[in-house]
């Protein structure tokens, strides 16, 4: 006799056969088209940074829910393609070319937008730069590096929220995510994770500016991220089949659907009474502390309440 469905939600039943005598089920949330989950139906979500990455994928959920999708980004051949590629599943998405480091193009394109669509939901300031993909090079000067970072990190956050936050307060629940990194907590990312850092400082002060315009102000960190198997081998090493250290308590990078979870999340209902906080979507790996894999198993499982929990 099968168990009785949860209430509430709508749910299921995936079957597992593996042989005859071995069959199990899970009970699994329907993916929004299924469950007939739209949250942000009709609502216009500007995700700077949003064709490429953890960007697009973020871009992809809100469409997926019936967003009207506007992507800001600086790449315009990459911007089409994704457009290109939402539209042609029947999504609602525009590509608006724009440097956001540049305060006239910033306020120049949120006007475009809000002509295009009328108002203005959520903004999720997703655009920025890390090492790997930076311009900087071994002759940058000091004033240079600093100029980069913050430009391509804080500044676009700082430009674009602000100039966001007067059409958002004329909607009801409106929100912004910011995309920060747990590079803010780390020394060894330099003055990237020192921008990142700033991206969540900016957030508690603009929860805090914007809470009487109701307007929600909210921040996800994300860990290893794998938005390409090429970023995936660079990470991992050059020529290595096993990691040094695994990229999560879960002994696996995160993808950016994962991301995009946590950011509608924030921009739903269901997080309502949230404002100015940070959420860490990275696995667990800020909560461990070893230096390498064989470091991890030599400790076996002495401090744990149970032998079998092998990490």
């Amino acid at each position: 006799m099968l168990p009785l469905l949860p209430s509430g939600p709508v749910f299921k039943l995936e079957f597992l056969c593996s042989n005859a005598l071995d069959m199990a089920f899970n009970l699994l949330p329907l993916s929004p088209a299924e469950g007939n989950k739209m949250r942000f139906k009709k609502k216009t979500i500007i995700v700077t940074g949003g064709s490429s990455g953890i960007g697009f994928g973020i871009s992809r959920k809100f469409a997926q829910e019936g967003a009207r999708v506007a992507i800001i980004a600086r790449n315009e051949k990459r911007g089409i393609e994704a457009v290109r590629e939402l539209q042609s599943l029947g999504y609602e998405c525009t590509f608006f070319k724009a440097d956001i480091t540049k305060e006239s193009q910033v306020k120049a394109t949120i006007l475009l937008i809000v002509e295009q669509y009328g108002e203005l939901h959520t903004l999720v300031n997703n655009a920025g730069c890390g090492l790997i993909n930076s311009t900087i090079e071994s002759a940058s000067s000091i004033s240079d590096r600093l100029k980069f970072y913050q430009g391509a990190n804080f500044n676009s956050t700082y430009l674009v929220t602000a100039h966001c936050l007067p059409y958002l307060a004329k909607t009801s629940g409106s929100s912004v995510i910011n995309i920060s990194s747990t590079a803010a907590q780390h020394g060894n990312w330099g003055l990237y994770g020192v921008a990142k850092a700033g991206v969540e400082a900016l957030t508690r002060s603009f929860a805090a500016e914007a809470a009487p315009l109701g307007v929600r102000v909210n921040c996800v960190s994300p860990g290893w991220i794998e938005t390409s198997p090429e970023q995936a081998a660079k990470a991992q090493g050059a020529g290595s089949s096993e990691w040094t250290c695994p990229p999560s308590l879960l002994g696996r990078m995160g993808g950016p659907e994962e991301i995009a979870g946590a950011v509608c999340f924030f921009a739903s209902s269901d997080a309502s009474f949230i404002t100015g906080q940070t959420l860490v979507v990275d696995g667990g790996m800020m909560i461990t502390d070893y230096p390498s894999q064989s470091s991890l198993n030599m400790m076996e499982n002495r401090g744990f309440s149970q032998a079998a929990n092998k990490p």
